[in-house]
């Protein structure tokens, strides 16, 4: 037997691809902590995928070398389906420990169990271990402390029938130590897909303050920044608009990254501060003062621009207001490191001054994610535009951004957001979406104006 070892995607370019719904961000549902210390399968993975973990970080920002994925489901014996993440609050007794994202940048505590002497591979609707047993040996007891920075929706027996389940570093593993030795030979010989005991635990060794870097993709009108050296966690982000402080939303279920608003609206100046896993303000309500980069220009374009602030603490703050619409959440990383298809033309505008163009930025098993490209060919302003795309087989659409769409039969329509209905004679704008089913171009997409 083989064990599990692959590069992961990350949490929101999975087959289910973990994105924004177009009615708005699902609110996250807090799951409580399991019993400490519990005890699950371990397997193990590569690597973060690029340019992003399902936390919203690039692998090489990542707060520890040492790191590990939580199952997103908890579907015992379902190995096919993959609900919209974040999970809505009616599903609730589908989460996984991954927690729609809210255990991200918080540490575990790992500690090597028994080993199995049959085959213990994930596969769907077969027992772990079977045919064999779990046995103790001399690398029972050998523990290493790990940061949560990924995600495990796969549609195995690992990542739905065992809650309890760790996903590690496949790097990791040998640096386990025992009495502060390393053990050094665990895997690949003396593996077999262990169980592992674990528990939460707070930063270890703790010091300094929070870092905050911009997305790609980010600016003055979608800021999305990716929190991270966390003293426990994170379960919110607040921003200062307009002398309120407002909850941010969470960048689909990235845990660790955060639509803001302005300090002022259209602005390039934010104020915020951070909630930990207990609900706590860090660093009793610090504020941390940053602006968008210059060197973001109009938009970010590296996957992670960290930006420097400056914090004032106290206890008197404004008064917390509700969170404002202005910002929307959208998935910015790409879902696959191959090749993609370049941009493939409408079929042609079907109405005055407004022509559509489809280009797939990503693709993997089971779906794609695309960008559908919307430009006012007339010569005159329009107040708002509408798309219409015809899919070619029995695709489905997962989630979009910066639009509202909605799929009947194999049509999706899609209608300008509030922020992007404006366009100027020859101006453009977009908005993307993510499909599970077969990579196909569409046949037929259209766009008109008002």
């Amino acid at each position: 037997m083989t064990p599990q070892s692959r590069l992961r995607l990350g949490a929101a370019l999975t087959a289910a691809a973990a994105a924004l719904l177009v009615a708005g961000q699902l609110p996250a549902l807090a799951v409580d902590d399991p019993p400490a210390p519990v005890t699950g399968n371990a397997t193990h993975f590569d690597g973060l995928g690029s340019p992003y973990g399902g936390c919203g970080l690039p692998q090489s920002e990542l707060d520890s070398p040492d790191f590990v994925a939580l199952n997103v489901y908890d579907l015992p014996g379902d190995y096919t389906s993959y609900p919209v993440r974040p999970l809505p609050p009616d599903q609730a007794d589908r989460i996984g420990l991954w927690n729609n994202g809210l255990n991200c940048g918080r540490f575990v505590r790992v500690t090597i169990g028994d080993r199995c002497t049959g085959t213990n591979d994930g596969a769907p609707g077969q027992p772990f271990c079977r045919n064999g047993s779990w046995v103790a040996d001399g690398y029972n007891g050998a523990t290493l402390t790990m940061v949560v920075a990924d995600s495990c929706g796969d549609g195995n027996a690992w990542c739905r029938d065992d809650r309890n389940h760790l996903d590690l570093s496949t790097a990791s593993v040998n640096r386990f130590a025992r009495g502060g030795v390393p053990v050094g030979d665990l895997y690949p010989s003396h593996w077999n897909n262990r169980q592992v005991s674990w528990s939460f635990v707070p930063a270890p060794g703790y010091s300094g303050d929070l870092r905050i870097a911009f997305l790609r993709g980010a600016q003055r009108y979608w800021p999305a920044i990716a929190v991270s050296h966390l003293p426990n966690g994170i379960h919110g982000v607040e921003y200062l608009a307009d002398g309120v402080w407002r909850a941010a939303t969470m960048n689909s279920d990235m845990g660790q990254s955060y639509v803001l608003g302005a300090t002022t609206a259209g602005g390039v100046d934010f104020q915020i501060r951070v909630r930990d896993v207990t609900g706590a303000l860090v660093g009793g309500g610090r504020v941390y003062r940053f602006a968008l980069p210059a060197s973001c220009g109009g938009t970010c374009s590296a996957a992670y621009t960290p930006v420097s602030y400056t914090t004032s603490d106290g206890p008197t703050a404004p008064p917390t207001g509700s969170p404002s619409p202005t910002a929307s959440p959208s998935p910015t990383a790409s879902p696959s490191p191959t090749a993609s298809p370049g941009p493939t033309a409408s079929p042609g505008p079907s109405g005055a001054g407004c022509a559509a163009a489809w280009t797939v930025t990503g693709a993997w098993a089971g779906g794609f994610q695309a960008e559908v490209t919307v430009r006012n060919t007339g010569t005159s302003a329009a107040t708002g535009w509408r798309t219409e795309v015809a899919f070619a087989g029995g695709q489905r659409l997962v989630n979009a951004w910066n639009a509202g769409a909605t799929q009947s039969g194999a049509r999706v329509t899609a209608t300008n957001a509030s922020w992007n209905g404006a366009l100027p004679a020859g101006g453009t704008t977009s908005w993307g979406l993510v499909v599970s089913g077969d990579n196909q171009p569409p046949t037929e997409l259209s766009c008109t104006l008002r």
